[in-house]
C-alpha cells in the first residue's frame, strides 16, 4: 500500500502503517525498526516526513490529559489536531493564543516544523509550547521544559530528533473575535503605513493574486475587548468593508469560510480562516512560504508584483501575514519580527518549479527563510547558512539519533548534510 500526503503531490516510502497502543509499544516500535517516522496529518508538502520504513499513527493519541490553572497550561497527547484541542478547551475557560489557517493539521507537526497564524504580537503556534516529550531513536522517552538547556532546540524539531508524545501549551483566558474583511487595498500603502496595517487588529491577513498593484482582500480578526477597533471601519487604509461573506479565491463560495462582517464568535470559531468541520478544499494545491524581516515587506511586495506575469498561470492566491519573534533555533522567526508571504499554487509542479527559483531570487535580498515543511527550491548551502543555530541542533541529532533512524533525504540534504554515514545507513 502507498501513503500520500493531503495535496497528492508526494507519495511517501513507508511500507507499512501501524497504530501503536501504548508509549511503550510506541518505544518497542521505535527499537525494532531502522527507519520509522510519524504519518501526522500530511499537510507538508515536500518529503520532511518521509521515509523508507514505516509509518506511525498517533491519529487516536488525540486526547487533552490535564489542565494547570496555576501555571496556564494544558498538555495534550501528541496526535491531536488543533481542531480537536479547539473542541476540548470550548468547554473550559481556556483559549490557544493563535491559530493558522487549517484547523486541520496536529499540534506537534505545526510545532515541529514552525507553522504560525498571524498577528504582529502574535508568536507562532510554536511559541505556545512549554513542554514536550518524545522517543529518540533508542527508545527512550525524555522531557523537555521551557527554560531547559535544549528546550529551543528541541520544539521546531522537524521530525529529525524523535517521537512526540505530548507537549505541553501555554493557553490564555478565553476570548471573543469579531471579523472584518475589506476590498482593494493599494500595495503602495505598505510603503508608508505598514505598521498601521499589520497592527490593527489581533491577527490581520493580506490577500492577492499579484496581477494587480492591490490587494483584493484584506482579513482582520479583532479581540472584542479592544474597544472601538472590533467595530470595524469605514474604510481600511483606503480599502473598504465588504458587504458580504467572502472567500480568499475570488468566485469561490464562502460557506466553508469563517464568520465575517463583524458578527462575534469565540477564538476557536474566528481565529482559523476556515470552518472545523469543513476541508478547504479537495488538496489539489501545492504550497510555498517564505519568511522575512517585517521591515522589508513593502520592497518585498514590489519585487513579487514584478513577477506577475510568471505568477498568473500558477497562481491561485498570495497571502501576507506578520508573526512575532521567538528564540527557537530552527523557527524562521528565531530572532526576528517576520512578514510571512504564502503561495497557493495549482496543482502543477513542473510550472511551479520553473517559477519558484525566480522568486526565490528576487527574495534573496531580503533574506528570505522558506517554510520548512513546504515547497521550495533554494540551495541547501543558502539554506542552512540562514540558521544560526543549526549546528548546535546538529549536535542534538547526534545525540538524540545518532544513526539517522528518523532522517531521510530531505533532512540530510538541509539539516545535516555532513553527517556520518554508518553501514546501512542511507
Amino acid at each position: 500500500m502507498s501513503y500520500q500526503n493531503w495535496a497528492g503531490n508526494f507519495t511517501y516510502g513507508a511500507t507499512e502503517m501501524i497504530c501503536p497502543e501504548s508509549v511503550e509499544h510506541l518505544q518497542q516500535l521505535v527499537k525494532e525498526h531502522r527507519k520509522i517516522k510519524v504519518s501526522g496529518s500530511g499537510h507538508t508538502f515536500n518529503a520532511i516526513t518521509d521515509t523508507n520504513g514505516i509509518f506511525v499513527s498517533l491519529r487516536h493519541w488525540n486526547r487533552m490529559l490535564a489542565s494547570n490553572e496555576e501555571r496556564g497550561t494544558v498538555t495534550v497527547e501528541g496526535g491531536i489536531t488543533y481542531g480537536e484541542l479547539c473542541a476540548e478547551l470550548a468547554l473550559t475557560d481556556y483559549a490557544l493564543h493563535n491559530l493558522a489557517s487549517l484547523p486541520h493539521i496536529t499540534v506537534a507537526g505545526a510545532a515541529a516544523t514552525a507553522t504560525h497564524g498571524s498577528g504582529s504580537r502574535n508568536g507562532s503556534l510554536a511559541a505556545a509550547v512549554e513542554g514536550i516529550e518524545l522517543v529518540d531513536a533508542n527508545g527512550e522517552l525524555h522531557t523537555f521544559s521551557r527554560g531547559d538547556a535544549e528546550f529551543a532546540g528541541v520544539v521546531v524539531n522537524l521530525g529529525a530528533l524523535g517521537i512526540v508524545t505530548k507537549l505541553t501549551l501555554n493557553v490564555v483566558p478565553a476570548y471573543s473575535i469579531r471579523q472584518f474583511v475589506y476590498e482593494n487595498l493599494p500595495l503602495s500603502q505598505l510603503e508608508e503605513n505598514a505598521e498601521g496595517i499589520f497592527t490593527g487588529a489581533y491577527s490581520v491577513s493580506l490577500f492577492t493574486d499579484w496581477q494587480q498593484p492591490r490587494f483584493h482582500q484584506v482579513w482582520t480578526k479583532c479581540r472584542e475587548e479592544d474597544g472601538a477597533s472590533y467595530a470595524g471601519h469605514a474604510d481600511y487604509y483606503g480599502a473598504l468593508p465588504a458587504t458580504a461573506p467572502l472567500h480568499p479565491l475570488p468566485n469561490m463560495h464562502a460557506e466553508n469560510c469563517t464568520e465575517q462582517l463583524g458578527k462575534p464568535g469565540m477564538w476557536h470559531e474566528r481565529l482559523a480562516h476556515f470552518r472545523m468541520e469543513f476541508t478547504p478544499s479537495a488538496g489539489k494545491e501545492l504550497q510555498s512560504e517564505y519568511l522575512m524581516p517585517r521591515e522589508h515587506v513593502y520592497e518585498a511586495a514590489l519585487a513579487v508584483h514584478r513577477l506577475r506575469e510568471h505568477l498568473a498561470p500558477i497562481l491561485f492566491v498570495s497571502e501576507l501575514r506578520t508573526i512575532a519573534a521567538d528564540d527557537l533555533w530552527l523557527s524562521p522567526f528565531c530572532d526576528q519580527s517576520s512578514v510571512a508571504f504564502h503561495f497557493t499554487w495549482r496543482d502543477d509542479w513542473q510550472a511551479v518549479e520553473r517559477v519558484l527559483p525566480l522568486l526565490e531570487a528576487a527574495l534573496a535580498p531580503f533574506h528570505a527563510r522558506p517554510h520548512w515543511g513546504k515547497l521550495f527550491t533554494v540551495p541547501a548551502d543558502v539554506l542552512q547558512g540562514q540558521f544560526d543555530k543549526l549546528p548546535p541542533f546538529r549536535k542534538l541529532i547526534d545525540k538524540y539519533d545518532p544513526n539517522g533512524k528518523f532522517s531521510n533525504a530531505f533532512l540530510d540534504t538541509y539539516v545535516r548534510p555532513a553527517r556520518t554515514r554508518l553501514s546501512g545507513d542511507e
